[in-house]
């Protein structure tokens, strides 16, 4: 049975979906069977940082009881699972957030790990998918407003049921303004898991609708995002040398 963790933060812009997507990515890469669901059906980016805009049926029609989760589950790079929230304004008007549990209920013998890309905030549709999940990951910026702001989601998703998995401080520059690692964690009360340091590899990845992961597998970013999946999976992690095999499974999967 699958682990359902939620991918949260407090505030916007804290780079929460690049940290799902390219996680969710991660963990498959390593033979994990993984899920990415883009649970935030508002504003949904999971799609296109992933190259896979355009997809016919997603999480919204799933949610307005106009298709089965199965139609709207898709194969991306590494083999990893995705379900898009979708972009369509109709879409949400029909969407009931109040179904992604039973949603998540017929994915959870089909994978060993879903990762839920949760609305920033704590609207409606970020507390069913807190409530919903059975771990949470706080991404969270080194700055006191994305960590005061974390500090609300932490406890609301805590009294919900959800158990903090850890911590992932996100772009990073080792500024002397930045919140410092142990402040963090004594803040929030819990373990951080990974440090992402600010990598442009990242945004070059994300124009290109390609996970930083695969594009550049030895970046700062994707070494922490590795270490994450491998702290999460409890698993060893061996980032592969980039090279004629490494670029030849990328071609491939930008054929599909």
């Amino acid at each position: 049975m699958a682990r359902v963790i939620a991918v949260a933060s407090g505030k916007g812009g804290t780079g929460k979906t690049t940290i799902s997507a390219n996680l969710g990515v991660a963990l498959a890469k390593i033979g994990k069977e993984t899920i990415v669901i883009d649970a935030d059906i508002t504003l949904a980016n999971l799609e296109l940082i992933l190259g896979m805009e355009g997809l016919p049926v997603t999480l919204q029609d799933v949610l307005a009881g106009e298709a089965d989760i199965s139609d709207a589950v898709y194969t991306g790079p590494a083999g990893v699972k995705i379900v898009p929230a979708g972009i369509s304004l109709e879409g949400l008007r029909k969407a009931n957030p109040d179904k992604l549990e039973e949603v998540l209920y017929s994915l959870l013998d089909i994978a060993e790990f879903i990762i839920m890309d949760a609305p920033a905030g704590l609207e409606k549709s970020a507390i069913v998918a807190l409530a919903s999940s059975d771990e949470f990951l706080l991404v969270v910026n080194p700055e006191i407003a994305s960590i005061t702001d974390a500090l609300k989601t932490k406890y609301v998703a805590e009294r919900l049921g959800s158990k903090m998995l850890g911590i992932v401080v996100n772009r990073v520059t080792k500024l002397s303004v930045e919140i410092a690692k142990k402040e963090i964690e004594a803040i929030l009360e819990g373990k951080v898991l990974a440090v992402v340091p600010e990598d442009p590899e990242v945004r070059k990845a994300a124009a290109f609708g390609q996970p930083v992961v695969l594009r550049n597998p030895k970046s700062p970013a994707s070494k922490a995002i590795y270490e994450l999946a491998g702290k999460i999976a409890g698993a060893d992690v061996k980032i592969e040398e980039s090279g004629k095999g490494f670029k030849r499974l990328l071609s491939i999967f930008k054929r599909r």
